[in-house]
């Protein structure tokens, strides 16, 4: 007989599963790292038996996920619509998941500034990826060229600056809050 339950216990339970099919993992492995039996874990899976709150909390700790990931409930609103700042050539995406990470996608038609003023550090890490064109990135005293289909990561703290190079470049980076603040408001003028 299966435990009936609510629509979210049906998905936690999916969610064990697939995150342990992700892994790459057996139900022999997932007990090894939880320290629960085999059987508790199918048993769990399938829905013949109900789920303890320190068996969810084991789980989740061996699955090397936080509880609140493991019982979030589907989300409403999946699909977002961006904002564009045309003045800037910006496209702007807020992740819901990460408050303060914004995917932007940018037009670069200008080459990096030059000189060690230019170039800007902060905390964090930052991602891109070269649409189209190509890009040079100045990492330190270092000079970068970031093709089409390429991408670049790289520590913030790093005195940093973006252009493009021989016409124009179309990026997509990953930004947190502060890289926001640095490299999105400003325009993308000094260092994208």
């Amino acid at each position: 007989m299966t435990q009936e339950g609510t629509d979210l216990d049906g998905l936690v339970r999916k969610r064990i599963r697939a995150l342990r099919a992700a892994h790459g993992w057996s139900l022999d492995d997932l007990a090894g790292r939880s320290h629960l039996s085999p059987s508790t874990l199918s048993r769990i899976e399938t829905g013949h038996r109900r789920i303890a709150l320190d068996q969810l909390t084991a789980i989740a700790r061996a699955l090397s996920t936080s509880l609140d990931q493991l019982v979030e409930t589907d989300a409403e609103d999946v699909v977002s619509n961006p904002t564009y700042h045309r003045s800037r050539s910006q496209t702007h995406w807020t992740l819901r998941g990460e408050p303060g990470v914004t995917v932007a996608r940018m037009r670069l038609t200008d080459p990096p500034p030059q000189g060690p003023t230019a170039l800007k550090a902060h905390p964090g890490r930052e991602w891109f990826t070269v649409l189209s064109g190509t890009v040079e990135l100045l990492l330190g005293e270092r000079r970068l060229r970031v093709e089409e289909r390429q991408a670049a990561e790289f520590p913030t703290m790093l005195p940093h600056a973006v252009g493009a190079v021989g016409g124009p470049a179309e990026i997509l980076g990953i930004f947190d809050r502060e890289a926001r603040r640095n490299h999105l408001a400003d325009g993308g003028r000094a260092a994208r």
